[in-house]
């Protein structure tokens, strides 16, 4: 396994870059967090629990459906091809892509906890001897380089796990746009969550037995470690809303009390009942999805679901 060599400067960088975001999204009149905080080693590991929860469909309804559909994109492979996935997590999806494709050069999987990354391309590395498998730490929201062994290569883009649904939607449209920059894509491969009944969504992310609630919280256990601050977990309580005027299922850390904490130097006050926005999940029909890649010059070649259309995954080329 080829290791991209992360700059001495990272963990430095990404510590400034983590305690600037969370200063200015709880100085916000609506206290929010960035979603992409939630996945440091202990949350990454928290959401790999989530996706085999009863109540979170998602993952293995897109698995599900990958399996079924992923020989289709042999068309854009050549034995000079490197998938190339955002956000990879555990990488579990994954397999899905690389057992119908073994004519694949390369696997790129990027995200931004190093510890993860590592572990879970290590895995990948072993299971396929033959395939270059190439980690990059990085945060795929902002301009990553790719490796320089990359020139060249034809290139597909693999963003599962209905993760472009955490973003606002001229942000996921913005992000459509860059990745269309990315010399050599031929193929976006993007799984998103599909509108669906209220109480389904809700279950899915305020499950039974609390582990995404756990997640949530992890989120001040971290901001503690890392930069200092006092936040008293047993004054917070996860909870998941259905906005439906924005069709999005968002999370939230809820006050429990007037409180205060003091975090870098700074007090930060607290109503009762006052949250944390730290996460949303937009839903989207595909028709809405291949419009809003349309306007940045992708178009939908395919759009696969399940028969209860509870998930989809779209495929799109460059116009």
């Amino acid at each position: 396994m080829t290791i991209f060599p992360v700059p001495a400067s990272f963990l430095t960088e990404a510590n400034s870059a983590f305690a600037q975001s969370i200063l200015q999204g709880l100085h916000a009149p609506q206290k929010t967090i960035e979603s992409k905080w939630l996945y440091d080693a202990r949350g990454s590991q928290l959401f790999d629990t989530i996706t085999e929860l009863h109540e979170y469909y998602p993952t293995r309804t897109e698995l599900s459906i990958l399996r079924r559909h992923a020989p289709e994109l042999a068309g854009f492979v050549t034995d000079n091809t490197a998938l190339v996935e955002l956000g990879s997590g555990s990488s579990t999806k994954t397999r899905a892509l690389l057992n119908a494709l073994p004519g694949l050069r390369s696997y790129v999987p990027i995200d931004i906890s190093e510890v993860h990354l590592i572990a879970a391309a290590e895995h990948v590395a072993d299971e396929y001897s033959t395939l270059d498998v190439i980690p990059v730490v990085g945060d795929f929201t902002t301009d990553v380089p790719l490796p320089a062994g990359l020139d060249g290569t034809s290139k597909i883009l693999f963003f599962p796990g209905s993760t472009i649904g955490n973003f606002e939607i001229k942000d996921a449209g913005a992000l459509l746009g860059r990745m269309g920059d990315i010399p050599g894509v031929v193929a976006f491969v993007i799984g998103v969550d599909l509108v669906k009944d209220t109480d389904t969504l809700i279950r899915a992310y305020d499950d039974a037995s609390g582990v995404t609630a756990a997640f949530n919280m992890n989120l001040l256990t971290r901001i503690n470690r890392e930069l200092g601050a006092d936040f008293d977990l047993a004054g917070f309580k996860h909870e998941a809303r259905w906005n439906t005027d924005k069709s999005r299922i968002e999370m939230h850390l809820v006050s429990l009390r007037a409180q205060s904490l003091a975090i870098l130097g700074e007090t930060i006050e607290f109503e009762k009942g006052e949250s944390i926005h730290t996460e949303n999940s937009h839903k989207y029909s595909p028709g809405q999805l291949a419009e809003l890649a349309a306007q940045q010059g992708w178009q939908a070649d395919q759009i696969w679901s399940d028969t209860a259309g509870l998930f989809g995954v779209v495929v799109l080329t460059p116009k």
